[in-house]
């Protein structure tokens, strides 16, 4: 997943989670398998940007929320809805 863009990005507030499409080798044959990562952004003391997955009691109904739309997202794949989801990028204001 370094140095890729992910197929999708679902945000609200600072919490975001993202689809992620990995090459993996199944019985001899390679197989695309999606996956999904969750994170908040923040600032640090100097104002630069960080990531952590860690969550206070009112940002997790957020990643849920995130999660959940990834989760769709994912469903929508796999049963072979290509309905060119490809860059999607959704937020959430809350």
């Amino acid at each position: 997943m370094v140095g890729q863009k992910p197929l999708s990005k679902f945000k609200a507030g600072q919490v975001s989670a993202a689809i992620w499409e990995n090459q993996v080798q199944v019985k001899g044959k390679t197989v695309t398998m999606l996956k999904a990562t969750v994170q908040r952004r923040y600032k640090d003391k100097d104002g630069d940007w960080k990531s952590s997955q860690s969550f206070s009691r009112n940002e997790i109904p957020l990643a849920i929320y995130c999660l959940q739309q990834a989760f769709e997202t994912m469903l929508g794949e796999s049963d072979g809805d290509n309905g060119n989801n490809n860059d999607i990028e959704e937020e959430v204001v809350m």
